[in-house]
């Protein structure tokens, strides 16, 4: 079951609704975070907010008086009947109905509380298969609701595969909804920020990778190095740490989950309530 804020209060999400003359209906105007909880506390509610106040300014969006409401509405929403005691709060902040030469004075925004699809149990012991695909990520720091030109590759592709993953000019950004993690030759590798979205998860993991000594490398992967790379993982609200075994017909590693994600994982398992907040 699903709730949903709109319009001052809380309601089923079947009965919500949005205009159609709405910016975010008519031209992919809209931005959104997706914020973990479990037992209905907040994982780094902070850093979502902070990330949603950047996205929505990057699209030109006026969001100054929705932010302020957010915090209030998401401990409301987490505490409300039908909502669940593990999931994901959605705030989006859409363009409403002006458009200003690229400015949008009049946003409408709505927040919606439900369960959360968790990567299955076969899917972290086989690790994720991922869809190369050969743009750039169109401005990286926003965090956009248009998906649709990662999602085209997944169209013809084989049913198993978890998402896509940005492979312009040779060099290795970031997945659909995740970021990427290329283990080699004892560092660990990772876009950094500006060629990708500044991920929560990416930051609270690096956190805990640089606390228990990792070698951290922030610098784009080499498409090259794929088939040399020892292990490869991906970080992301939903999916939390996830090996990942293959990229398109690269095999990475052995083709199995590897040892340093293993672990990373289970670091961050072990550390979830550093960054939980009612």
């Amino acid at each position: 079951m699903s709730i949903c804020y709109l319009d001052g209060k809380f309601a089923q999400l079947s009965e919500c609704r949005l205009p159609v003359t709405d910016m975010a209906v008519q031209r992919g105007v809209a931005v959104f975070e997706a914020v973990r909880f479990y037992d209905r506390k907040l994982f780094a509610a902070d850093l979502h907010l902070a990330r949603l106040a950047e996205s929505a300014k990057r699209a030109g969006i006026a969001a100054e008086k929705v932010l302020p409401l957010l915090p209030e509405i998401f401990s409301a929403g987490v505490k409300t009947e039908g909502c669940p005691d593990e999931g994901l709060v959605r705030p989006f902040i859409t363009g409403g109905d002006v458009n200003d030469k690229g400015r949008f004075p009049e946003p409408r925004f709505f927040v919606i509380f439900g369960a959360i699809t968790k990567t299955s149990e076969e899917e972290r012991r086989r690790g994720a298969v991922l869809v190369p695909n050969r743009m750039e990520r169109p401005y990286p720091l926003c965090k956009s609701t248009n998906y649709l030109f990662a999602l085209i590759p997944l169209s013809s592709a084989d049913r198993l595969n978890h998402e896509t993953l940005y492979m312009p000019d040779g060099e290795i950004t970031e997945a659909m909804t995740n970021n990427f993690f290329l283990c080699r030759g004892g560092k660990i590798i990772t876009a950094p920020v500006g060629r990708v979205l500044d991920g929560v998860t990416r930051k609270v993991v690096l956190t805990l990778a640089r606390e228990n000594g990792f070698v951290i490398e922030e610098r784009c992967p080499k498409v090259e190095e794929l088939a040399g790379a020892d292990e490869a993982f991906i970080t992301g609200t939903v999916n939390e740490l996830l090996s990942v075994v293959r990229v398109g017909d690269t095999t990475i590693g052995n083709g199995k989950p590897g040892p340093v994600a293993a672990h990373l994982y289970r670091l961050f398992l072990a550390n979830i309530g550093r960054w939980l907040s009612d």
